[in-house]
């Protein structure tokens, strides 16, 4: 069967890796402003890449030095979006995924009225996609809550965030719902629980007596009620459009077949889909609530809350397919790092440089256990491989490695669609080199273009087109069939 006509090819940014200009025309901080690259933590230790305190915060704040708060300057999207947007259209971008920096709109978030140079930068990018033939795929939040509301009300854990959220949204389809059709909600909305200030603007020590998990919890609860409202509202505000969820798939396979580490494994699996299953089905998974119950961990939910929840589901689901992992009740069992996780590690695959696993059989996994257990189209958002590039003296970039993710990548979701899942479209992450995640680094590098700029700041900024560059644009114009 292959690749469907008119299947979405494309690419995926978020606004706090990319856009830069983080003081500009009426930008608030952001979560992601505060940030720091840390050059003396191994780029493999997650948890000491991502850990938060009150008093880092407000370092931050403080420093005027912007070295080491790498998502501060982005690779200046904001300045040369015309030039990366014409360089997507040149490899036959179909769809391109983007966010929408609520600081932008909403500099501390509470504002009574949007900041319209913030608008017009965005309508400036959606213009200039409808241009060149791009369909925007819009993210509402990826990581870019506004830093005043986690310092005032602790993000998410607080439900005034529902409002000023929901209050965001109807301004992004106002303003931008001629231009975007395709919605998501939260991007990895279950990672609140693996790095809470990135996701819900948690600061664990004003978490009180009950901790960060129970926070967590909270946060999670808001954001499906708000999800739910802001679904509701753009189906009355614009009929044609779809809200997708967006989801971290962490598949993990059991270390070894002892039950135990399959008992593991098994609960690690539902944790994970519990946060798609609140929005697919409309409702918290039975032995979900009996776990939270029995950890005291239940969070509070007010007069009306499931009744929204259930009435208003997601059109697709979307999800991060990065790597696979293991588990094991072993305690001894040597562990490797992972999109925002530490899991077994599987001797059966090779891993990169940051030490994540490389599986492509497992994308093919994650869909066909994806689309069996929740019957709603799936879109592939994430996906892609962070190296380190070399520029020749000619100024070209040969990255085979890349190519030859991707293409085994490619190869088990065509296998995927053959066996019938029903899948919209594809967006590498990300199209061009930007900042990372976890590491605020710029030399993991996951683009097909290359941008000259290093871990510190130094570079022209210029871009430069890599092999794979060559490569994706021919398997886009081939439908996926010439990889």
């Amino acid at each position: 069967m292959g690749f469907p006509e008119g299947f979405l090819w494309g690419g995926a940014i978020a606004a706090n890796q990319a856009e830069g200009a983080w003081n500009e025309d009426g930008k608030g901080w952001s979560v992601e402003d505060v940030a720091t690259y840390k050059p003396k933590v191994d780029v493999k230790d997650y948890k000491a890449n991502v850990a938060v305190s009150l008093a880092g915060i407000r370092s931050a704040m403080e420093d005027e030095d912007p070295t080491y708060y790498a998502k501060r300057r982005g690779i200046d999207f904001y300045h040369h979006y015309k030039e990366d947007l014409a360089l997507f259209a040149e490899m036959g971008f179909k769809v391109l995924r983007i966010s929408i920096a609520w600081t932008r709109l909403f500099p501390t978030g509470e504002e009574d009225k949007p900041n319209e140079k913030g608008i017009a930068f965005y309508e400036g990018v959606f213009r200039e996609m409808k241009r060149l033939g791009i369909e925007p795929l819009v993210t509402l939040s990826h990581y870019e809550m506004p830093l005043e509301l986690a310092l005032k009300y602790n993000g998410w854990a607080d439900r005034r965030m529902i409002d000023l959220f929901v209050r965001f949204c109807r301004v992004c389809f106002e303003r931008f719902g001629k231009y975007v059709k395709l919605w998501l909600n939260f991007n990895e909305i279950d990672s609140l629980i693996r790095h809470s200030f990135t996701t819900a603007g948690i600061i664990p020590e004003l978490c009180g007596e009950r901790g960060e998990l129970a926070c967590c919890y909270q946060a999670a609860h808001h954001q499906f009620v708000a999800g739910a409202m802001v679904t509701r509202m753009m189906r009355k505000m614009m009929p044609d459009a779809k809200m997708g969820l967006m989801l971290t798939k962490l598949t993990t396979y059991p270390n070894t077949c002892a039950p135990e580490d399959v008992a593991a494994t098994q609960k690690k699996n539902l944790e994970n889909m519990f946060y798609a299953d609140v929005q697919v089905f409309g409702e918290y998974p039975r032995m979900i609530l009996a776990d939270l119950k029995k950890r005291g961990l239940m969070p509070v939910m007010e007069q009306g809350d499931l009744e929204l929840i259930r009435e208003n589901t997601v059109d697709y689901v979307s999800f991060s397919y990065y790597n696979s992992t293991t588990e094991s009740v072993d305690p001894n069992a040597e562990r490797a790092p992972g999109n925002t996780i530490l899991g077994v590690k599987n001797p059966y695959l090779p891993s990169s440089e940051w030490g994540w696993q490389i599986d492509p059989v497992g994308l093919r996994i994650s869909l066909v256990e994806l689309y069996d257990r929740y019957r709603k189209p799936l879109f592939v958002v994430e996906n892609g491989l962070g190296m380190r590039d070399e520029v020749e003296e000619d100024g070209s970039i040969h990255d085979p490695y890349r190519i030859d993710y991707f293409r085994a990548h490619l190869k088990e979701m065509e296998k995927a669609i053959d066996e019938g899942v029903e899948l919209m479209g594809y967006t590498s992450w990300a199209p061009i080199d930007l900042i990372s995640a976890n590491t605020n680094q710029m030399s993991k590098r996951y683009g097909f273009i290359y941008v000259d700029q290093d871990d510190l700041g130094n570079g022209t900024l210029a871009r430069y087109k890599k092999d794979s560059f060559y490569w994706y644009k021919k398997v886009i114009a081939s439908n996926g069939a010439d990889m």
